[in-house]
């Protein structure tokens, strides 16, 4: 039987750095992502991909005051706006596959699954936001659009700026999973979890409501795997290895390492929130559930029998 993996990607794979995110752009990266993909299909793997929707999102919401504010138009909650992103997104990874698999005489069908995520309406992270979303701006910037919207911003760990910061609720149960889980061992390919899935809770039994926040897709991704029994969780990162003391001079790049050590350097601070930390934590959630091997690499180093950081159970 082929093994199963999921693949999960960063809303900002698809908008680079000082990339304005138009739509050409986007499907230009989207294009550069699939061939890369291509080498794990190609190594007999069968796919689900996930993917981030950092900028994406956040652009979404800069649309929907502007339209507030100039025509009337009413808000649209954060449920709303992820749920936008998972169907734009979706559509442009499908097209831009479709084109790489066609251009190698490949023929599968893709399936965009539209996920909501069962999250807890008393989740503690309600109360302390710590996901960013959307641009970068200056301090003066945000300062501004802080006093206006009463939005909490926090400065970028490697240096890009200022983001808004908003509630990340711990995934719980993906929708569908069963589903997702069929198709792709079918040999299709699946895109789902888009930017961690649509949070959801039960306003009350046997109803379903959205909920204001944003879900880490990393973490949802390492619970997707988990659920559809994936052989391997595959996290896709701009730089080709984990590192000790990150852009310093004393910078190590790690080739394996286990649970135990993974956590040792989370608690030493070895990895920054917004960047490496989320990453690693949904790594260890998958070991640890599943017994089997995350990889956290470049997308350029897929399928590549040493590329990446191996995070392993012992």
């Amino acid at each position: 039987m082929k093994k199963l993996a999921v693949v999960a990607f960063g809303g900002n794979a698809l908008i680079k750095p000082n990339q304005k995110g138009t739509i050409d752009e986007q499907e230009e990266n989207a294009y550069k992502t699939s061939e890369n993909l291509l080498k794990l299909i190609k190594r007999d793997y069968n796919i689900v991909i996930t993917h981030g929707n950092g900028p994406q999102v956040g652009n979404i919401m800069l649309a929907n005051t502007a339209g507030n504010k100039l025509y009337g138009l009413p808000d649209m909650p954060l449920d709303i706006s992820v749920a936008y992103s998972q169907g734009f997104i979706g559509y442009m990874l499908e097209q831009q596959l479709r084109n790489v698999l066609e251009a190698h005489d490949m023929d599968r069908d893709i399936i965009t699954i539209i996920t909501q995520v069962l999250v807890n309406k008393d989740d503690p992270a309600f109360e302390n936001p710590v996901k960013p979303i959307g641009p970068f701006y200056s301090k003066e910037d945000a300062d501004k659009i802080s006093k206006v919207t009463k939005s909490v911003f926090a400065k970028d760990p490697r240096g890009r700026g200022w983001r808004r910061l908003v509630a990340s609720p711990r995934p719980l149960v993906i929708a569908n999973k069963k589903s997702i889980e069929k198709i792709a061992r079918e040999g299709h390919i699946v895109i789902a979890v888009g930017g961690g899935g649509i949070p959801t809770f039960y306003v009350k039994p046997n109803k379903l409501q959205g909920i204001d926040a944003v879900i880490d897709k990393d973490l949802a991704s390492a619970l997707l795997a988990i659920q559809i029994n994936a052989d391997k969780f595959f996290i896709l990162t701009d730089v080709p290895k984990v590192c000790l003391n990150f852009n310093t001079p004393q910078e190590k790049p790690l080739d394996r390492i286990t649970i135990a050590e993974a956590k040792k350097y989370l608690k030493e601070g070895h990895f920054t929130e917004g960047s490496m930390a989320p990453k690693i934590r949904a790594a260890i959630h998958f070991v640890e559930n599943s017994g089997k091997d995350t990889i956290i690499t470049q997308t350029t180093r897929l399928g590549i029998d040493d590329g990446g950081t191996r995070v392993v159970m012992v």
